[in-house]
């Protein structure tokens, strides 16, 4: 227990540091694991992961689905179901900021990745609500919360991740992912709601659309849901796997963005080094994770965590809220990614023990993610909107998101209570 608790220290010591937290947690599972094993075996074993985890043909996923959501943010999609979600809530107090929620849950239908769908919002949604009178906190808040819906409607990068580690089924985990992903916009959206209540110039009214106007909106974004539609489908109805759902879905986003003629030879190139980028920063994290994760399973605090967990197993619930607990701690000093890779192997056996379903688990486990995402003080999102929206302060960013991170727990206590917002569709897929 004593080695490990010196491992994460080295972690947090070296991400104070400002050293990469991929190459902090490399550093600390390799030094740990030679001091306790022999460096030689340490090598071995890092060598061992590095590539294993480099050529896992699954996880093929998550370049393609990257590409996929960097294909139609050029494409415009974006612009499009924002255009489509205003016309039909814009009218409303805080209507702008509902209408950007429900573009990002639409735009996460076909991107898959959380950070991207923020950083496209920011840029379609962000000068609407400041041309209307939008206070920043409003605006900044619903940008970023909407944006986590990127990685829990499908496709999902976590959801992918989540899969290969635990074995369960990427496809049914896809599928899991829709309906907590409307209950999750309704929240958002209800959080919008109680901060207009609260003060009514946060987010003044826009002008309201005729019918005519929003039949057209409608029409204007047949494309997103006819790629949701090929993609999903036909991962639901056993078509072909979530790893070929993904490679079709990267070439119906060519195709279609190819076809509004946004794409030229520049243009290409960046969504190829954009893509690559951020595949190497997940397949690196991923890495440094492994590595790390390996270290700590050669001490006891697996053991040790798992029996102060199990203290809670006469009422089998409150295991799982005491681990959602840990989580929601730990999402506040550590990057989520990490969080999900180092606790993981740990927590799923006692769930599985216990008789839970491990879908269920790793929607609830996304949602964690999703609230640490925009959790102060280390929130990923809110960085990323700090960075493209510089003339808004990150005290802003903090005050503005706490509304909609209080509206996520709430959500995760629907998804607690209710296991079968989760379960329900995955049990009418084809086998």
């Amino acid at each position: 227990m004593t080695a490990a608790l010196l491992g994460f220290l080295v972690v947090f010591a070296l991400a104070f540091l400002r050293v990469p937290l991929a190459v902090a947690m490399t550093i600390a599972g390799l030094g740990g694991l030679g001091l306790m094993r022999g460096w030689q075996p340490a090598f071995a074993s890092t060598s061992q992961v590095i590539f294993e985890t480099g050529f896992h043909y699954v996880l093929s996923v998550i370049p393609l689905f990257v590409l996929m959501g960097n294909l139609v943010a050029r494409a415009g999609m974006a612009k499009e179901l924002f255009t489509a979600a205003n016309a039909f809530v814009g009218h409303r107090r805080g209507g702008l900021a509902m209408a950007s929620i429900i573009a990002s849950g639409g735009f996460g239908s076909i991107c898959g990745s959380s950070i991207a769908t923020a950083a496209t919002m920011s840029r379609v949604a962000y000068p609407e609500m400041k041309a209307h009178g939008y206070k920043d906190t409003l605006a900044t808040g619903s940008i970023a919360s909407g944006g986590t819906l990127g990685i829990l409607i499908p496709p999902s990068t976590i959801l992918v991740i989540y899969g290969i580690i635990t074995e369960t089924d990427i496809g049914k985990l896809f599928i899991a992912g829709i309906l907590p992903g409307i209950v999750a916009i309704v929240c958002l959206c209800m959080a919008v709601v109680f901060v207009t209540w609260r003060d009514p110039a946060a987010g003044p009214p826009a002008e309201r659309f005729t019918w005519p106007q929003r039949l057209a909106a409608i029409r204007g974004i047949w494309s997103v849901a006819l790629l949701f539609a090929l993609v999903i489908g036909g991962i639901y109805g056993g078509v072909f796997t979530a790893t070929e759902g993904a490679g079709v879905g990267a070439a119906g986003a060519f195709l279609f963005a190819l076809a509004r003629r946004t794409l030229t030879p520049r243009v290409v190139m960046d969504i190829l080094q954009e893509s690559a980028r951020t595949t190497a920063m997940l397949f690196t994290i991923l890495i440094g994770a492994m590595v790390f994760t390996s270290f700590i399973n050669f001490t006891s605090m697996p053991g040790d965590l798992r029996d102060f967990v199990l203290q809670f197993s006469p009422n089998p619930i409150m295991v799982v809220i005491v681990m959602m607990g840990i989580y929601l701690a730990l999402g506040m000093v550590m990057e989520e990614l990490a969080i999900v890779l180092l606790t993981i192997p740990v927590f799923f056996p006692v769930i599985t023990g216990l008789g839970f379903d491990p879908v269920w688990f790793g929607i609830l486990i996304v949602t964690i993610v999703e609230i640490g995402m925009i959790s102060p003080p280390v929130g990923l999102n809110l960085f990323v909107l700090n960075s493209l929206l510089p003339a808004v302060k990150l005290t802003t960013l903090y005050r503005g998101v706490w509304p909609f991170v209080m509206a996520d727990i709430v959500r995760l206590g629907i998804l607690i209570a209710f296991p079968i917002i989760s379960l329900w569709l995955p049990g009418f897929m084809a086998r």
